[in-house]
Parts: structure tokens; C-alpha cells; sequence
């Protein structure tokens, strides 16, 4: 159920032919998918939210950081084929007008509303297709509605992205939930990425806008694909307090515990991201450990993630770890050279400032693997880590070639 596991979160769906419009169709091709999608929570929720470090943001960025001032957000309205970004004044006046359909549908004011879009960028969205799809998909929410949901937001993806956890909190049962889409424009601090995580978690006001920045950077910051960093990314957790618990308050135990779902539900999230990446054939996994701190940890990891010599090498099966060692000696992370050890596929290839006698036959096999595992232990405090991407391959180069015809 996804976006919708947690209680009192609904979604409908509904199928607009979003990016043929955007191509200049005239009609929804026949069989269209679902590329619009309305999640709806029965009571107003804490949220939190972060978002694309791109100077250049869509209008439905903005318009989200503006609503979520308030802090009562109640709904979200996402669609796919089209990014609403480079639209100049109609494409805010497009992203206002989804949040008050939506809000007139639902019977909320229209800053209760969130909107996402992705897609094509430059174009404007088909409002005379969204308007209906807006009113259908408000009409069909539903509790088993999240599975839809996860797909209606793909673009490139291959599958639809969902996680769900169970916790107990002060004695109650609580659930998270959560959906994402991203495939390719991916790189740290945010990148072509919608994410969503929902819980019925009763929460303090303003919980969620001081936690989430620290949950998307161990886990949404730590995906890279292509090193593109998108104009749309977001990244919103919503808790309506269904569960019936004493509100979460910061600094308690019951607050790291909450976190730390939040969090776990999102690095899947991630994973699945990276897994899914445009082209890819390969999972790659990067844990640093031993850094000086946590952050250096996540630089170290995250910059060889990105390699795109490291990608290519994956993807030839190529053991060629000195391209890893250095990306690591690049990333600004502090690096002791005779203290790294490194391993590929839990085979060590390096340590004590030279590489090691290995079998290079078993470390091309890691390397060909459907998942990697890069460790990389720098011996230099107690700070840890993990990033995720994907191989780099010539699919890709298709996909992004083609990608607006």
C-alpha cells in the first residue's frame, strides 16, 4: 500500500496523457497509464520537506515551499510527462491552479495543498487534460490506492518504488509508508526525485521540518546516477497522528526511535533508485567507515558512487579498484593513504598503501555481480556511511538522447 500504508492516507489516480499533450497529441493515446495521482490524509498533518539545491526550481517547488509555511498540508497532487520548470509566470499560475482544484475537490484551502510535477522540462503543462484527471483521481481515493499511485509518478523508472515499515511508539502501533520515483538526472542533494513518506504517527508541530533534512542526507542525498541535479526534486514526510500516540517530541527517545523509521524507509527508497537507474544493469553499494565524522563519511562515499570511471569500470567488469582509490583521494574527505583498506565483493585489494596479491579473476566476478559492494575503511575515526548508484552504460546514452521525442 505504500504511500497509503499508514492509516488515514488515501489516493486516487487517474490517466491524462500528460506527456503526449506535451508532445502536441491531441487526444490520450489509447491505453495511456495512469500520470496523476491525489493523496489525501482525513486530518491535516505535520510535514516536512526539503528540495532541489538547483537555483533553477519548478513552480511547484516554490509554491511548496510557500504552503508548507503553514504547516496543514492535508493532500499532495503529483503528475508525471511534464515538469512545469522554465514556464515563466503560467507555470506558477498552472502549479496554484492544481493545489485549488485539488483543494475545491477535497474541501480544503488551496496552501493544504502540495503539488509536484516531472517530466519534460520548458513545456507547459496541459491544463485542459490535468483539470479532469485532477477531479477523477479526487473521486477514486482509496486506502489501497499507493500501489497505483507509485506508478502513476514514473517517467523513465522500469517499476514503481514503495517501502513500508512497522514500529511501536509509546505503546502504539505505528506504520510508515512511503513512494518515490527517479531513474536518471540523479546526483546528491537532491536530484530528479519525488519521494513521499507518510506515517500516522502523532508528532509535535514543526517535528518533521527539523528532521528532514537530517533523514534525506542518510538517504536520499547518498543516491547518484548521472551527476544531474534535477529543477524538481522533493522530498516531503507527512504525519497525521491516526495512531492515536502522545505526540513525538524532539529530543526524547520516541523521537530517535520514529527517525530512525523514517529514515530506513527511505534509504530503501534509495536503493530502489539506484537499482532502477537509467540503463543499469548494476547495483553498486558504497560503505565508508572509519572516517573522521559522519559527514566525511557520506563525501567519501558519495563521490566515489559518482565516479563515472568507476561506473564504466563496473559496468566492463573491469577490477580496476584504482579508480576507486582515487575518487576517494579527490572526494575532500581526509584519507590516510597507508591506513585505507579497501575491499570489492568482501575481497581486500588494497591496504597499507599498496594493492594486494588477490585473485583479480574472483574480483572481476564481484565486479559483474547484479550487486557491488565497494568498502572502503579509512582508519581514521568512528564516522560511517553508505551511497548508492548504478553502472553507467550505453542504454543510458540512449534513453537521454531520445528522451523528448
Amino acid at each position: 500500500m505504500a504511500v497509503t500504508y499508514a492509516r488515514g492516507f488515501r489516493a486516487g489516480t487517474a490517466a491524462c496523457g500528460i506527456k503526449a499533450f506535451t508532445a502536441g497529441a491531441s487526444a490520450i493515446p489509447r491505453g495511456q497509464r495512469d500520470d496523476l495521482c491525489v493523496v489525501y490524509s482525513a486530518s491535516p498533518c505535520d510535514a516536512g520537506g526539503v528540495f532541489t539545491t538547483n537555483k533553477v526550481k519548478s513552480a511547484s517547488v516554490v509554491i511548496d515551499q510557500l504552503h508548507l509555511q503553514r504547516n496543514r498540508v492535508q493532500a499532495l497532487t503529483i503528475n508525471s510527462g511534464n515538469a512545469n520548470a522554465c514556464t515563466g509566470a503560467q507555470g506558477f499560475r498552472d502549479a496554484l491552479l492544481m493545489a485549488k482544484l485539488s483543494a475545491d475537490r477535497l474541501d480544503l484551502d488551496p496552501d493544504q495543498v502540495l503539488v509536484s510535477s516531472t517530466g519534460v522540462i520548458g513545456r507547459y503543462l496541459p491544463m485542459d487534460a490535468i483539470k479532469p484527471g485532477i477531479a477523477e483521481a479526487c473521486a477514486s481515493l482509496s486506502a489501497d490506492g499507493g500501489e497505483a499511485a507509485a506508478r502513476a509518478i514514473m517517467t523513465t523508472d522500469t517499476v514503481p518504488k514503495t517501502a513500508r515499515l512497522d514500529i511501536n511508539v509509546g505503546g502504539n502501533a505505528v506504520r510508515v509508508g512511503g513512494m518515490c520515483k527517479g531513474s536518471g538526472m540523479i546526483h546528491p542533494n537532491m536530484a530528479t526525485m519525488l519521494a513521499y513518506v507518510t506515517t500516522d504517527a502523532a508528532v509535535e508541530p514543526g517535528f518533521l521540518a527539523a528532521v528532514t533534512k537530517s533523514v534525506a542526507d542518510r538517504s536520499f542525498n547518498q543516491v547518484t546516477i548521472d551527476g544531474d541535479s534535477s529543477t524538481n526534486d522533493s522530498f516531503l514526510i507527512l504525519a497525521n497522528g491516526a495512531a492515536g500516540n502522545e505526540p513525538v517530541r524532539a529530543g526524547t527517545a520516541e523521537a530517535e526511535h520514529l527517525v530512525e523509521a523514517l529514515i530506513e524507509v527511505a534509504r530503501e527508497l534509495s536503493r530502489s533508485i539506484a537499482r532502477d537507474g537509467e540503463g543499469a544493469t548494476r547495483l553498486i553499494t558504497v560503505r565508508v567507515e572509519d572516517a573522521t565524522s559522519d559527514a566525511e563519511a557520506r563525501t567519501a562515499a558519495r563521490t566515489v558512487a559518482s565516479s563515472s570511471l568507476v561506473k564504466t569500470a563496473v559496468h566492463g567488469g573491469d577490477p580496476n579498484w584504482g579508480r576507486i582509490v582515487c575518487a576517494l583521494g579527490y572526494s575532500g574527505a581526509e584519507l590516510a593513504l597507508d591506513r585505507l583498506q579497501l575491499s570489492v565483493g568482501g575481497l581486500v585489494v588494497f591496504e597499507r598503501g599498496a594493492g594486494v596479491d588477490v585473485d583479480l579473476a574472483a574480483v572481476r566476478r564481484a565486479f559483474e555481480q547484479p550487486e557491488i559492494e565497494i568498502v572502503a575503511t579509512l582508519g581514521l575515526g568512528e564516522g560511517k556511511a553508505e551511497a548508492w548508484g548504478c553502472d553507467l552504460s550505453e542504454e543510458y546514452v540512449r534513453i537521454n538522447a531520445d528522451y523528448t521525442t
